[in-house]
């Protein structure tokens, strides 16, 4: 977006109104360039905040940017698990997943469209309408991108188990191709609006590109197989039914008829496994990216840009994601231990102890804690991909094992529910962080 400074006084409000609709500009620019590459991911956090990317801000607006007590981090998690919670029956019931799948991507499509159109479009004449629209499309933006998510996942629930893996791995790349783009634009953009137009333009292609595809997908005969309507089942919540061979005599050609699938029974058959995820997501969220995003290089004195530029940028965002991907891209040849193994909560549990490796490490500003224990730049990397390669692993193993421990005509149910859960524990992670970060 371009503004213009106006030269007639302005009040406070008006000139705090107009710094936080510059933020919000660059935000969305980021949140574009993030949906581009890893698509309307619920577990998504963006950085948002970095000294360079308001430093590139700045140099573009003639302006100085600062966030008193910023942390160097934004949390979009909160409000897309707002309408998932509150959805979560009608996502399961009445609404069609074809419906579901192509109304997001079409709402989502036609929203960036209209920010790819303002990004060029003089805004300092109308501030204050522009702020309010932008705010109307990220709380739109973050309702259809988790009701796509859910949706999808949750067809994937009838699928074998292998699609899901690749389902969840997929977004994984995504997220190391957006870590990826954002260095190169750092390294080598000079004009931030001409980035935030790159970044929009990249999502309306890639939104354009799944539209296409998923109208492909009824085509294919695989698909189709999987897809096919079943009966309702009656459910006990103690048989299991594999899901890699569909049972031929549940299978109901033609049938439309979509019932509510009994929800009390998938939450008490997936309770274990709903924990592992919410405790994961709690603890990743936590840490990433309101800790990791703050720890800076102990050489930051020598003006290196690898110590100070690229720093978070690689040792945080490229690096996470990459473990990340690594550790859900595993679960394709081990998925150990199973889903009513009492080693994979354990496994979970255990990466509580990664919170005090991290605050320990050279985390600024600190107020309370003063000590640094961890006295090199090494320490981070391995903390970050320990982080990664865990977070990934064991939140695949559980999701997929979700759709999989129930009758196959409640799978599409279940995958919902366990992104129900996924969404529960990035509030709890979120909102927590923010608190540690006022402790350290």
């Amino acid at each position: 977006m371009t503004f213009i400074t106006v030269p007639t006084p302005r009040t406070e409000q008006q000139a705090a109104l107009s710094e936080l609709t510059k933020k919000l500009c660059l935000r969305s620019s980021w949140t574009a360039h993030h949906l581009a590459y890893r698509g309307p991911r619920t577990a998504s956090t963006v950085p948002t905040s970095s000294s360079s990317a308001w430093a590139s801000a700045a140099c573009c607006h003639g302006t100085s940017l600062s966030l008193p007590g910023s942390t160097g981090y934004s949390n979009s998690a909160t409000a897309p698990a707002q309408p998932q919670g509150r959805n979560l029956r009608a996502q399961t019931s009445w609404v069609p997943i074809h419906v579901r799948v192509l109304a997001s991507l079409t709402v989502m499509l036609a929203i960036f469209v209209v920010m790819t159109v303002l990004v060029k479009v003089d805004t300092s004449s109308w501030t204050h309408s522009f702020f309010a629209v932008t705010i109307i499309c990220m709380a739109i933006l973050s309702g259809t991108s988790i009701i796509f998510s859910s949706s999808v996942f949750g067809m994937t629930g009838s699928f074998p188990m292998r699609n899901s893996q690749a389902l969840i791995s997929g977004g994984a790349m995504g997220g190391t191709v957006s870590a990826v783009a954002s260095l190169l634009d750092l390294a080598a953009s000079s004009d931030v609006t001409d980035s935030a137009l790159a970044f929009f333009l990249t999502a309306d292609v890639f939104l354009a590109l799944c539209v296409g595809l998923y109208l492909l997908l009824p085509r294919l005969e695989y698909a189709r197989y999987y897809m096919r309507p079943v009966w309702p089942a009656v459910f006990s919540g103690d048989e299991q039914m594999p899901q890699d061979s569909a049972n031929p005599l549940l299978v109901v050609p033609g049938s439309s008829d979509s019932p509510t699938p009994p929800l009390r029974p998938i939450l008490k058959k997936t309770a274990g496994l709903g924990f592992c995820i919410i405790y994961l997501l709690f603890i990743t969220s936590l840490i990433f990216p309101a800790i990791s995003t703050n720890i800076e290089s102990l050489n930051k004195g020598s003006g290196s840009p690898w110590t100070t530029k690229f720093f978070v940028p690689l040792t945080t965002f490229l690096l996470y994601n990459f473990a990340d991907l690594c550790g859900r891209q595993i679960t394709a040849w081990i998925q150990v231990p199973g889903p009513k193994s009492k080693v994979l909560p354990g496994l979970v549990l255990l990466r509580t102890g990664l919170v005090p490796l991290f605050i320990f490490c050279n985390y600024q500003p600190r107020v309370h804690l003063q000590t640094v224990v961890f006295q090199s730049d090494v320490y981070p990397v391995l903390f970050t991909s320990l982080l990664g390669l865990s977070n990934g692993y064991l939140s695949t193993l559980a999701l997929i094992y979700g759709p999989k421990i129930v009758p196959r005509e409640l799978a599409e149910a279940t995958g919902v529910v366990m992104t129900f859960y996924l969404c529960l524990g990035l509030v709890l992670g979120s909102a927590c962080s923010t608190l540690l970060v006022h402790l350290i």
